[in-house]
């Protein structure tokens, strides 16, 4: 039996019939899993980071033509190109716009004004507050444990101190809050409910289902891992970042920093080819990142190790020549459900933990005055 719909201010939102969201995570998030997402009632989104932009026209087209439902796209805000993307979102109808970084309030204005909803992710309740007052219409919060680029702050206090700090201490926030890093499972999205948030975010529990089209090979590459086959090193791109423990990155974390800087040099010249990006766009997009002061120029020329070392590993399959982003919640995973079946498991085993501490508050007995 399919579950009923379980409505909060993140599925009024967005128009899903579920609060749980597929990240966008690059060389993951494609058309076919962010469609299946959609379809099974959850909230997909498109990674277009790692794709040119007449990629992310044919992605979007594509996603268009698998589903009907609300999808969403994760676009970098720094981005050179990132207003024509925009423009792009806007007259395909896309329904959600999703940030790694906190775009400017005239974009977002854009953005809204045209009928789109706005979710910037952030690490710190200060930032949540910032975007919330430049018009963010919902925020998603991850945690330490989460994959990919991440902060220091476990989940479980990053989580109700952003929520606090939107007011939501004795009541609503003022966007909807999203919590990710270590979700999973039923249980997890009851735990994000009770803290005050609007639903759940999920990046290596959609990249293991079924629906996912990164290899085989990789897949059994996670699934073989337990909750400490993880590390978080600054090694692949100069910025805290969890991967999955291999033998290249036991040799990223034990070389030396001229070694990174010249093999980082080496895979921007590749990334650049391989999206057709000119040197002038990336020097550019490198201006644009320092100035707004969240990267040193060594933090900058290091990024370029990102996508190509993800693409090795997720595109490729071999682990000898790149880095597996991946949350700790790794070592929880055993399956490669359908992404139905996985939000369809989620929702059933929440249900029944609500009713559960629905029936712990009804066998409390009154309390009587003396």
């Amino acid at each position: 039996m399919r579950s009923a719909p379980l409505r909060t201010r993140l599925t009024d939102l967005v128009g899903v019939e579920y609060p749980i969201v597929q990240t966008g995570m690059g060389w993951v998030s494609g058309p076919q899993l962010t469609a299946a997402t959609a379809n099974a009632g959850g909230l997909g989104i498109l990674a277009s980071a790692t794709m040119t932009y007449d990629e992310l026209a044919a992605a979007v087209a594509q996603t268009k033509s698998l589903t009907d439902r609300p999808f969403g796209v994760n676009l970098r805000a720094d981005a050179s190109d990132a207003a024509e993307r925009v423009d792009l979102m806007i007259r395909e109808g896309v329904k959600v716009a999703s940030f790694a970084l906190a775009p400017k309030p005239e974009l977002i204005a854009k953005l809204k004004d045209a009928g789109a909803v706005v979710i910037p992710s952030i690490g710190a309740a200060k930032h949540a507050v910032k975007v919330a007052g430049w018009g963010a219409d919902a925020v998603i919060v991850q945690g330490g444990e989460g994959g990919g680029h991440t902060g220091p702050v476990a989940t479980s206090l990053l989580l109700p101190s952003v929520i606090d700090a939107l007011g939501g201490r004795d009541g609503e926030t003022a966007i909807p809050v999203i919590a990710a890093g270590g979700f999973f499972d039923g249980r997890g999205l009851v735990a994000a409910l009770s803290y005050g948030a609007s639903g759940i975010a999920m990046g290596t529990r959609f990249l293991l289902t079924s629906d996912s089209e990164v290899p085989d090979s990789v897949k059994h590459e996670y699934l073989r891992r337990g909750l400490g086959d993880t590390v978080v090193s600054t090694k692949v791109d100069g910025m805290p970042h969890r991967v999955l423990r291999t033998d290249l990155v036991e040799a990223l974390e034990s070389g030396s920093r001229a070694k990174a800087l010249i093999a980082a040099a080496r895979n921007a010249n590749e990334f650049k080819q391989l999206t057709g990006m000119r040197w002038t766009s990336l020097l550019r997009d490198g201006r644009a990142m320092r100035r707004s002061g969240e990267r040193t120029w060594q933090q900058i020329i290091m990024a370029a190790n990102t996508p190509m070392l993800l693409r090795a590993a997720m595109v490729d399959g071999n682990p000898d020549a790149g880095v597996f982003a991946s949350g700790q919640v790794v070592g929880m995973i055993d399956d490669l459900p359908s992404c139905d079946d996985l939000i369809q498991s989620v929702m059933a085993q929440a249900r029944a933990r609500l009713d559960a501490i629905a029936r712990i508050g009804a066998d409390q007995p009154e309390s009587r005055t003396p």
